[in-house]
């Protein structure tokens, strides 16, 4: 993990001013996927993979962004900003400045270096943490006030429009209101959320199966659309429904003669799950931690059969973790086609736990797994003083 002082030192060796620092968290989610673009419920916790901002005010109504990650340099002007080419880094930091300004924020020119700690590709969010970070940034900056809720929904305009993927709230809200030790359960629609506490002797493990595969982000927007034309078709019949988290099982089963089988076993994936995370929530206040590996496993049946976003790594990574000693449960997280797994595992079968993992998965695919053992995270916040310096 990176530290302030770290940051501060490359902003000054890049810029050659002091700095203040901001970070905000990268995520996992623990179950509840595809459902929030569907006005659904989602459970993530932030992780302690964070993205680092340092920034400087400018006065001439200019953006300079330096990525530590890329070794690139971007300048724009706060007057005339427009996307860059296709998937580039720097349309994260300047789709936040663009999304600021169009709701009305009035912030200034900067100087901003970026570090990011949050794997890239691996799903978990690492474009979130850019743009809340960023976010927090320009308006602290600018001496605006920050609404929290405001600020995720503003990071989710700026990859929805500017950047151009349609993503959905969960991401830019969890970065934005993480707490330690504690998951979020999320209401997507209204924005009402509760902290979830998760067990003291249970640990979040990621697995990376260190593949991503090029179509997940043309398929992310087109099975958005699928569940738009459920929803469409829905309508007809139940005009009450807004979004698929208003739809029931047996009302989408009344209806399926109207619908294709594949937007079909989309709109069931989306409802089912949303079922599912309401489950989680319940066991989780009630303790019973083991109620949680079928509804993990559940998850993950439903997200490679019905919604189809599962690949043969992440299956082969559920299934070898399924056949180790203190594992709770198991399932892919975040988009899909790639990336990471969640597994919930008893605190004193971690080491073996990762290393059995490690060695089975590398036999079989030739890959070495990143694994990575995170506790829920603190939010993103401005960083005055180093952690073990604020503990003193």
């Amino acid at each position: 993990m990176k530290t302030r002082q770290q940051i501060l030192d490359g902003f000054k060796a890049r810029f050659g001013t002091a700095a203040s620092v901001y970070r905000a968290p990268g995520r996992v989610n623990l179950i509840g996927e595809h459902t929030d673009y569907n006005d659904g419920f989602v459970l993530p916790a932030a992780i302690e993979f964070y993205c680092w901002a340092a920034a400087a005010p400018r006065g001439d109504g200019k953006l300079v962004i330096y990525s530590e990650n890329f070794n690139e340099t971007v300048e724009a002007s706060l007057d005339s900003l427009s996307p860059l080419a296709k998937k580039y880094w720097a349309n994260y930091p300047l789709g936040v400045a663009w999304a600021l300004r169009r709701a009305g924020k009035p912030i200034n020119g900067a100087n901003i270096y970026i570090a990011g700690e949050v794997p890239l590709g691996a799903g978990l969010s690492s474009s979130a943490a850019v743009e809340v970070s960023v976010a927090l940034a320009l308006l602290q900056q600018s001496g605006n006030a920050e609404n929290r809720a405001e600020l995720a929904q503003l990071c989710q305009k700026a990859e929805n429009e500017f950047v151009g993927a349609r993503v959905g709230i969960m991401d830019q809200f969890i970065s934005c209101f993480g707490r330690a030790s504690h998951a979020l359960l999320l209401d997507c629609r209204s924005l009402e959320h509760e902290f979830v506490k998760l067990p003291a002797d249970v640990q979040l493990v990621i697995c990376n199966t260190m593949v991503r595969h090029e179509l997940a982000s043309g398929k992310y927007n087109e099975r958005r659309a699928e569940c738009e034309e459920g929803v469409r078709i829905l309508r007809s019949a139940l005009p009450e429904v807004r979004a698929l988290r208003d739809v029931t099982l047996s009302e989408l089963e009344d209806h399926r003669q109207n619908i294709t089988p594949k937007v079909f076993a989309r709109c069931r994936h989306v409802i089912t799950e949303n079922g599912r995370v309401k489950r989680a929530v319940e066991a989780l206040h009630k303790g019973d931690t083991a109620a949680l590996g079928p509804l993990l496993e559940d998850s993950h049946r439903s997200l490679r059969d019905d919604y189809e976003v599962s690949c043969r790594e992440l299956d082969l990574m559920v299934e070898i973790a399924g056949a180790q000693c203190g594992l709770i449960g198991a399932r892919m997280t975040g988009g899909g086609f790639g990336g990471c797994t969640i597994n919930l595992v008893e605190t004193a079968a971690v080491s073996d736990f990762r290393r059995n993992v490690a060695a089975a998965y590398s036999s079989k695919t030739g890959l070495t797994p990143d694994i990575y053992v995170s506790p829920a995270s603190e939010g993103a916040q401005r960083i005055v003083v180093e952690e073990n310096q604020a503990a003193r």
